[in-house]
Parts: structure tokens; C-alpha cells; sequence
């Protein structure tokens, strides 16, 4: 196996027994970026001497006995609007040309003081305000959406052009991406893992969160990542822990959630037919299965978009204002719609999000956790617009993507989508899981054992 296949925990485990040094590792995943980036486009900017100076700093640390972290010489994609002093965010628009950070995000401090090697910024969906990343195509599928705005975190990981990467998830925008590519997308209990230093799409729903190839690997960059910071408002005083699941893949006396309502409507036969496999390996597992209502349905999309939207285009006012002419057209569209909303309207869409709160709340307290599909389709046509579904209704394709990963953003609770096979034409399929608030470590045990028990190959064939 090539130093650039290896899962992040493998990875981690061979450089400190020395059996792979820091700078064989950040070589090889800069050789396999020079390969498969100009098929993919993945990366909006790459620092390739930054990254082999770290790695040969990282190999004198490891030669004298000193790790920093967990992470320690391990390469890294930090999704464009992540800050890094010195480095630029764009932000994935002609708004913030020229930009540079003048100090690290809290996450990325994080993660460099756990050791991870900045490779370089992956490409977003403008201002994250998109499901399909434009500029990146789908690792498995060159003529397919990578999904967003996550993308380009996304397909760096299932190409191995990144070892692990950094996304944000506003209304689904780590775990499409993830579930388009193959790969394990998180998105942790709101609060969770701090935002400052993180270009804002809406504040009130914004998250970060890993993208890996295996759950494992996940739960140890968000080991890195959690914990209170006071300059994000919403950060949680959460008690550091340990993400990392055990090895164990018992799941009895845990309680599945299986909706009978919503996730399972307008849904693809073979995306149905992977979840629903993998659902039945969860019971095998040892897992009660239990069937749930999914309460408010008919407002969940209205009450995303009815946060987004004001959220969003307040953000962007001043821009907005005096340079409108820089934005996408689809994005400004979208923030011009944003004015117009009133504040009655943005008060509605809060009540509406609390009330959903409480309902998930008291549907959790049944369950320990709820397995759906994350998406309800494999990537589409890159340029496609609407899907139409069995029963003849038509859907845009950024609907269909943001439909099932939409709750979980409004509710705040932690959500974690895992690959669990592939349709006729080979692209992936994604199963998510979602947790009670603050249960990640539910979310990982589940999702590692499901891995453990069937593993799906995540490496996408990119020549």
C-alpha cells in the first residue's frame, strides 16, 4: 500500500513507530495531488513547500522522541473558508480576492498543535452557499456533481490527495459531499467544535467538522477539534473527550431509530435498498430496531431556508451593496432573496426551530440513535437540474441533496454519514446516523462497528 492510501490511523500509527517518516508521507500525498488534481479539481490553492517544510520539521520532532499530537505529521485539506495567518480565504469568490488571514481559525490552531500538515485550502460552493462545488467533479465520476459546498474536502479524501480534511455543514454541506464521494462526513452536536476564524454562511446553523475515509480517523481529528472557545458565542463548555471507538462491534441493548416517516420518501430504489441493508447489519450487530415518526415534517425546508436566507444575505449586506456584480449569479440571487424576507418571517422560522427541537428531544429519548439515508440519490449530472421521482413529482437537485440532512442542522443535533455501498453505475451510497446532542460517542461506537463488520471500500478509482 502506498503512504498515500493509508487511513489516518494507520498513517498515525506507522510514523510513531518510525515506520514511516513525516516526509515520506506529505511527499506522497503531494505526488497524488499533482496526479489527480488537474481531473478533479479539488484544491483551490496548494502549499507544497509549506507542507514539506512541516513535514521535515515534523520528522526531526519525531526523531528526538516528541510527538505534538495524535495527528502528528499528518497531511491535511482545510475546506476555503478556514483561516490560516498568512494564507488566503477566498472563500471560493471573486468577493474576497486578495484576501489573507492574519491569524488562525481555532480550528486549524487545533489541528496544528496536534501535529496535521496543511496541504492546502479545498474548494467550496461560493460563500458555501451551494450543494454542488462547481469547480470540483466528483472523484468517482468525473460528469458528476461532487456535492457541497464541502466538495472539495469531500473528493481530496476519496482521491487520497488528503489524508483527512476539514468541512463546514450548514444544511447538509459535509455529509452530501461525503456520501456523494464515498467517504465519512461529520457533523458534530451544534456548539461543539468552535467557529471563530470560519467565514460565516448562517450563523445559527453553521458547524465544523471532519471529512475522512474511516470513522475512526474521523472521531480522532474531532478529538483534536472540540472544546469551549469564548470567542464563538455559540461554543459549547463541553468536558474533553476521547472520540476514538474501541474495537468492539456489539451493539447489543442499543435502541435504532427507523423513520417511517420523511427520510424514506422520494427516495432512489438502491439508495433505499443500501440503507436498508445496512440498517439490517445494525440489528445482526446486536441493535433494537425501532420505528420512529420524524415529527414537523411539512416545515423542515421552509424552516432551514427561513434562517439561512436573512442569516446569510446580513452577513453580506455591505458587499452585497457595492460590489454585487463579484458574486456567482446563483448566490446573489439567493442573498438578494434573503433581503426581502421580513422579520416576521425570520421570527416564524425560530419559533418554528425551537418547537422541532423539543419534538426531536422527546423522539431521542426513545431511541439511542436514528439510521436514514443521507441523501436520497447517488451524485447527479453535473448541469442537471430537477429530479423526477417514482410517484412523478419533480424536485431541484439542491433540494433532493439538502432535504434529509436539513433536520439535524436545525435541531443542532450530531449527525455522521457512512458509506455503505454503491448503485449499478458504482457511486456511492451514504447511510446517516444522528444522535442525541453531545452524542458523538454513540454516533462513532455505531458507525465503526457497522464499518468493522462490512467494510466499503472508500477509495475512489481515480487512475
Amino acid at each position: 500500500m502506498r503512504p498515500y492510501e493509508l487511513s489516518l490511523a494507520d498513517a498515525a500509527d506507522a510514523i510513531r513507530a518510525r515506520r514511516l517518516s513525516p516526509v515520506e508521507l506529505v511527499d506522497s500525498v503531494l505526488d497524488r495531488v499533482g496526479q489527480v488534481e488537474p481531473r478533479l479539481g479539488a484544491y483551490a490553492t496548494v502549499g507544497a513547500e509549506q507542507a514539506r517544510r512541516a513535514a521535515r520539521e515534523a520528522e526531526r520532532e519525531a526523531a528526538r522522541g516528541h510527538f505534538r499530537g495524535a495527528l502528528h505529521g499528518i497531511p491535511m485539506g482545510l475546506k476555503d473558508l478556514i483561516d490560516v495567518a498568512g494564507t488566503a480565504t477566498a472563500a471560493g469568490s471573486r468577493v474576497r480576492a486578495g484576501h489573507r488571514a492574519r491569524e488562525d481559525s481555532t480550528v486549524a490552531a487545533r489541528l496544528a498543535a496536534a501535529g496535521a500538515i496543511l496541504v492546502g485550502k479545498t474548494h467550496t460552493h461560493e460563500f458555501a452557499y451551494g450543494l454542488t462545488t462547481p469547480q470540483t467533479n466528483n472523484a468517482w465520476d468525473r460528469g458528476r456533481v461532487a456535492g457541497g459546498s464541502s466538495g472539495g474536502s469531500a473528493v481530496a479524501v476519496a482521491a487520497c490527495a488528503a489524508t483527512f480534511s476539514l468541512g463546514t455543514d450548514t444544511g447538509g454541506s459535509i455529509r452530501v459531499p461525503a456520501a456523494l464521494n464515498g467517504v465519512v462526513g461529520l457533523k458534530p452536536t451544534y456548539g461543539l467544535v468552535p467557529r471563530h476564524g470560519v467565514t460565516s454562511l448562517s450563523w445559527s446553523l453553521d458547524h465544523v467538522g471532519p471529512i475522512a475515509r474511516t470513522v475512526e480517523d474521523a472521531a480522532m481529528v474531532l478529538t483534536a477539534l472540540a472544546g469551549h472557545d469564548p470567542r464563538d458565542p455559540a461554543s459549547l463548555a463541553a468536558p474533553a473527550v476521547d472520540y476514538r471507538p474501541g474495537p468492539e462491534t456489539d451493539l447489543t441493548g442499543l435502541r435504532v431509530g427507523i423513520p417511517r416517516t420523511y427520510y424514506f420518501d422520494r427516495l432512489d430504489a438502491e439508495v433505499e435498498t443500501a440503507v436498508r441493508r445496512a440498517v439490517g447489519e445494525l440489528e445482526e450487530l446486536g441493535a433494537e430496531l425501532v420505528e420512529i415518526d420524524i415529527p414537523m415534517t411539512r416545515y423542515i425546508q421552509a424552516t432551514l431556508w427561513g434562517l439561512v436566507a436573512p442569516e446569510a444575505t446580513a452577513y453580506h449586506e455591505r458587499t452585497l451593496r457595492t460590489v454585487p456584480e463579484l458574486y456567482q449569479a446563483d448566490v446573489r440571487i439567493l442573498l438578494e432573496a434573503g433581503g426581502l424576507m421580513s422579520a416576521g418571517d425570520y421570527l416564524r422560522a425560530q419559533r418554528s426551530r425551537t418547537l422541532m427541537r423539543e419534538e426531536w428531544a422527546r423522539v431521542l429519548e426513545t431511541v439511542d440513535v436514528i439510521a436514514a439515508p443521507t441523501v436520497p440519490t447517488t451524485a447527479t449530472g453535473a448541469g442537471q437540474a430537477t429530479l423526477t421521482w417514482s410517484d412523478g413529482t419533480t424536485e431541484g437537485v439542491a433540494d433532493a441533496l439538502v432535504r434529509l440532512c436539513a433536520p439535524a442542522n436545525i435541531t443542532g443535533v450530531p449527525a455522521l454519514s457512512v458509506p455503505v455501498g454503491h448503485d449499478a453505475a458504482g457511486l456511492p451510497i451514504g447511510m446517516q446516523l444522528l444522535g442525541r446532542p453531545l452524542g458523538e460517542r454513540v454516533l462513532l461506537r455505531v458507525g465503526h462497528a457497522y464499518e468493522r463488520s462490512r467494510p466499503v471500500r472508500a477509495l475512489a478509482p481515480v487512475g
